[in-house]
């Protein structure tokens, strides 16, 4: 960015970064994950999401310190780059653009599916272009939006959980944490439901639309973190207590069927409505964090130059939301929403294990080294428990990025001999 290019503009403060996080966090996580999770795991699905949320919270501390020393748009590309080296960045930054748009797909067929079930890829598609449309109105726009969105959600959930834990259907025995499918399958399950921990990210890659970013930064992570984590918890033994993990390890919409078992048909409407407007949210935040990292890789001329424009009145990344925006919209109309989710896993976990890698630089005390290790052998670890076509595409997607990269280097060095 030379020096007369307009910049980004920091508007948001702690609420507002907060707001962001828990936006992408909750549509993916209660309405997309929690029953491929149930599936994998059985009885060791609370389990599951207890190891998932301890791997989040190493990832969560180390993207924090990393934040606050690099407050810049790319998040765990630029600390990677700057503490690593210049490829281990990029291959964390294609990490991230690639598994998140996955992500983004897999909110928008979400909505679909909700609100015309038999037209969801046309929905999907819609969704996209209108919260692209949002986005590039400016960041405070689509942050006042999110705080809507997560407003709506946060009561429906809660009255999902009332009144299944009111009802005389819940029973409390459903709820035996055990290993029923082995640990493979709490830790497939762990995985699964990493995809719904990792929104977080979106703050760290909103770096220079922040205000005070060293101090709103480490603030608001671990706060949207453990907001989301209560959240999670009370909606997993809410609807196990009245399902079970076989009823919801095979419901199509957990939620909308918790509530009708437990003899509350009539919320059925306000859930599938609540659900819409979850991945509304979850798909904002995501298109939000994406365009941010492309905007980053591009100034660094991993991708199309182009893409680092900013706009001289909205000061937003409008062309790589632009692009981001089409890429999804294909990809919405094209793919299956439970395939996205193992695919985008897999990437994202690739993605913070450069994050752990990169704060263990930060300090070489053996205490302060506790957290990031045991944040990159989690995501080791749940990276290659997720199914075996999600790890196989996954890592072929890695190995075709750091073949690019190389490609890419080799014609530099060609060109500067020349």
């Amino acid at each position: 960015m030379t020096a007369s290019a307009p910049g980004l503009r920091r508007t948001l403060g702690v609420g507002d970064a907060v707001v962001v996080g828990l936006g992408s966090m909750v549509g993916a996580g209660i309405f997309a994950a929690l029953a491929p999770a149930a599936h994998a795991a059985g009885s060791g699905l609370l389990l599951g999401l207890a190891v998932a949320a301890v791997v989040a919270y190493c990832n969560a501390m180390s993207s924090a310190r990393l934040a606050a020393l690099y407050p810049a748009s790319g998040g765990t590309y630029v600390y990677g780059r700057e503490r690593l080296g210049e490829f281990w960045g990029y291959l964390a930054g294609w990490s991230f653009v690639v598994g998140k748009t996955a992500s983004c797909a897999a909110m928008a067929l979400t909505v679909g599916t909700y609100v015309w079930p038999g037209q969801a890829h046309a929905v999907a598609v819609a969704a996209v272009v209108a919260l692209t449309a949002v986005n590039y109105g400016g960041v405070q726009k689509s942050a006042w939006l999110t705080r809507v969105i997560v407003a709506v959600v946060l009561a429906v959930l809660a009255a999902v959980v009332v009144g299944c834990l009111v009802s005389g259907e819940a029973d409390a025995g459903r709820l035996d944490i055990g290993t029923s499918d082995g640990v493979g399958g709490v830790l497939q399950a762990a995985g699964l439901l990493f995809f719904a921990f990792a929104g977080y990210a979106r703050i760290a890659t909103l770096g220079e639309e922040v205000r005070d970013p060293a101090r709103t930064i480490p603030r608001a992570i671990p706060l949207a973190l453990g907001i989301a984590l209560v959240v999670y918890a009370g909606v997993a033994v809410a609807v196990l207590s009245v399902l079970g993990s076989d009823g919801l390890g095979d419901a199509t919409a957990p939620l909308a069927d918790a509530v009708r078992a437990a003899g509350m048909p009539w919320l059925v409407p306000v859930v599938r409505v609540g659900a819409a407007v979850a991945a509304l949210g979850s798909l904002l935040a995501l298109i939000l964090g994406v365009s941010r990292t492309t905007l980053a890789m591009a100034r660094d001329r991993h991708l199309p130059g182009a893409l680092a424009a900013v706009h001289p009145r909205f000061r937003v990344p409008h062309r790589a939301e632009l692009a981001v925006g089409a890429v999804v919209a294909v990809l919405a109309a094209t793919v299956d929403v439970r395939g996205a989710i193992g695919f985008s896993s897999f990437g994202v976990l690739a993605y913070y294990a450069v994050a752990n890698a990169s704060a263990w630089t930060l300090d070489s005390a053996p205490t302060a080294r506790v957290v990031p290790v045991v944040g990159l052998l989690g995501c080791a670890v749940l990276a290659f428990s997720l199914p075996g076509v999600s790890v196989v595409v996954g890592a072929a997607v890695l190995v075709v990025g750091a073949v690019a990269y190389g490609v890419r280097r080799s014609v530099r060095a060609k060109a500067g001999r020349a």
